[in-house]
């Protein structure tokens, strides 16, 4: 597994490319759907910035606490979580889950709305990083699909 330092140079890279991809896009662009049934690549892009700060940050976060839903076990990674980090990232494929009000995102209210998301998701991510050094490896929090994940993991699982 890479060091923390380079997994978020990697991520701010990442991130960097998107922003530059929203620069040609304009609104009724990042609100159109190809159907009723898919989401549009405004939507694509909340599920992003919300996944990353109310499910990976807040649980790497937890890990770090020893709060929560903590594991304090020697929990293990499925096969795909396995597959996943010896990659270095999550496989290209599509996933798709019923539309639920819940589950589904909202429609960006402006680029602007996605530039800030994704800056801050960048700079929470540094606030993180620092921290990854004193983490406990032990303390791990279940993700569904790819099993226990320590702090570490939960901040780069992307």
């Amino acid at each position: 597994m890479r060091s923390t330092a380079e997994a978020l140079q990697a991520f701010e890279s990442t991130v960097g490319r998107y922003l530059v991809e929203l620069e040609n896009l304009d609104i009724e662009q990042l609100h159109a759907k190809p159907n009723e049934e898919e989401w549009s690549i405004g939507q694509m892009y909340m599920h992003l910035i919300q996944s990353a700060q109310f499910v990976q940050l807040r649980n790497a976060d937890q890990c770090l606490a020893g709060s929560g839903d903590v594991l304090v076990s020697t929990g293990e990674k499925t096969e795909n979580g396995r597959a996943a980090f010896e990659l270095g990232s999550l496989p290209p494929i599509r996933i798709r889950v019923p539309a639920s009000p819940q589950y589904t995102p909202q429609q960006p209210e402006s680029k602007e709305q996605l530039i800030e998301g994704l800056r801050g998701v960048v700079e929470r991510m540094k606030r993180t990083e620092i921290a990854l050094s004193q983490a406990v490896e032990g303390n791990k929090i279940l993700h569904p699909g790819l099993g226990a994940l320590n702090a570490t993991e939960w901040c780069f699982c992307w």
